[in-house]
Formats: structure tokens, sequence, C-alpha cells
């Protein structure tokens, strides 16, 4: 799969409109030939955290904003199933606490990134500082337009200290929402999911896409870009999603550490306490 066509190059001033959610042009085949190249994904990646955490040297942070329904779990839950749990941590951000309110708004974010050999993953990330305190007027204008700045400048921090960052935003549209919200309330695994307030985040759908167009205009940068991903179908939404994270992967150009010297010597003394147990 062709991913970069997804990718916001920076500089260039890009509009919400210009991207369609329901694309899926980069894969050949269907819904269920989709799923099956997702399960190989799968594997690969498994194995490339394996081989991060092995090597010790890197890390990777994945940033995942998106609208209400847009699947932030279901990509956590598809993409990185089946990757050890000792090497991939989910960091969910919500309101903030008043002991996180009492400290700098990174100051909550900073201590959940990546440790040298981790994938972090973040269900909503420091670009919340951004989104629903300028639509809902939480603060002024003068206070959040300085975190654009401020954003790009710890995530630079964060690349030069070693973390490698993908940020994706899964792009649904009204109708698709609708109709997941519809789910939500029918189906009885999903009514845990309905919150009635996001129906109010939805009457300001075009407030939020300004501000996700300014984010993307001014966050995405040759060090951390942003993935606008198509999230109306899911199928392909997680497997754009799982191309782009195991290609970075790849890209890390990871190795194992070498192995012990004299590594033929405990060989053979290893072979003979197996061999012990078996003449037992």
């Amino acid at each position: 799969m062709k991913t970069k066509k997804y990718m916001v190059k920076p500089g260039e001033k890009v509009k919400m409109k210009d991207f369609d959610p329901n694309d899926a042009s980069e894969f050949d085949g269907k819904k269920k030939q989709g799923e099956k190249a997702l399960l190989e994904l799968n594997k690969e990646i498994e194995g490339l955290q394996e081989l991060m955490y092995a090597e010790g040297k890197k890390r990777l942070l994945v940033i995942l904003q998106a609208m209400d329904t847009a699947g932030k779990d279901g990509v956590i839950r598809k993409v990185f199933e089946g990757v050890n749990p000792q090497g991939v941590h989910v960091a969910p951000f919500k309101t903030p606490s008043l002991l996180e309110l009492a400290h700098d708004y990174l100051w909550r974010i900073h201590a959940h990134t990546p440790k040298i050999g981790e994938i972090v993953i973040f269900n909503r990330s420091q670009y919340e500082d951004v989104l629903p305190v300028r639509v809902l007027n939480l603060m002024p204008e003068e206070v959040w337009s300085k975190r654009f700045h401020h954003i790009n400048e710890f995530e630079r921090m964060l690349v030069d200290e070693g973390t490698v960052i993908l940020k994706f935003y899964l792009h649904i549209d009204l109708q698709e929402q609708a109709g997941r919200f519809l789910a939500r309330i029918e189906e009885p695994d999903k009514t845990w999911k309905f919150n009635p307030g996001d129906l109010e985040d939805r009457k300001l759908w075009d407030d939020y896409m300004e501000a996700y167009e300014d984010i993307l205009n001014k966050t995405s940068t040759e060090w951390a870009p942003w993935y606008v991903i198509p999230s109306n179908k899911k199928w392909y939404r997680n497997l754009l999603v799982a191309t782009i994270v195991r290609d970075t992967l790849v890209n890390m150009n990871m190795q194992f550490p070498a192995p012990p010297p004299n590594l033929d010597a405990y060989r053979e003394t290893v072979l003979s306490m197996v061999q012990a147990h078996k003449d037992k």
C-alpha cells in the first residue's frame, strides 16, 4: 500500500473537505482481503516490537486524535493485537485532574512518553489542549494559540532524544458518525459507550473541523508529520494505520544485540544439562 498520499506535508495548507473519509483506494482487495492482510501485519508488528525491546535503543509514540466514534479504541485493539504487553502501553487523556491542572498543560503528557524499547499509544493527547479549550471557549485565543509552537517544540525535543512520532487523525463524516451513535444505542454490548454529551459536540462539528485544520496546518512537521486516515470503512482504517506503523518500525533499522561471547561453549553446557535430565 502507498501511504504517502495520506501524510500532510509540512508547510502545505490543507482543508478538511479535501479528504474523503470513504476512501479505500490504496488497497486492491475488499474487506475480507483487507482483514486477512491486517493479520499478517499484526504478526510483523509483533516481531518488530520484540526486536525494538531487545535492541533497547529506539522508541515509538503513536498519537490518535479523532471525533467521537471514529475508532481510536478500535485501532488500538486491531492494529496492536498480539503485541507483547510488556512493550506496548496505552495512555488515555481525559479531563485533567486537579493535580494535572496545577502544572503546565504538557506535564501530564510528558510523564507518559515511551521509554527506550517501548511503543506508547496516546488515545487523545496534547492536542486536546488546542481543541475543546478552543471550540468550547474554555480559554482565550491568546492562550491556546501559543500552544501550537509549544507542542511543535515539545515533539522536536522528543525526536531529538530518540523518539519516533506518528500522528493519526481518524477522519469520518457526519453521516457515518450518526450511524455509529445509533449502533451504540441499539446494540446491547455497545450501549455503555454512548455518551449524550457527544451529541452536543456533534452540533459544533464545523468548529471542530476548523480547529483540526489548524492543527494539521500548524503542527505537521518534518519531525512529526500528521496522517489523515479515512475511517468510514473500519477495515481500511486499521489496515492503513498498521501499514504505516509496520513501515516505520522497519525503517528504524533495528538489530538484535550480539550474543554473549563463547556461545558454543555455553551450548555444550546446556546440552549436557538437558541430557542429564533425560537420563534420570
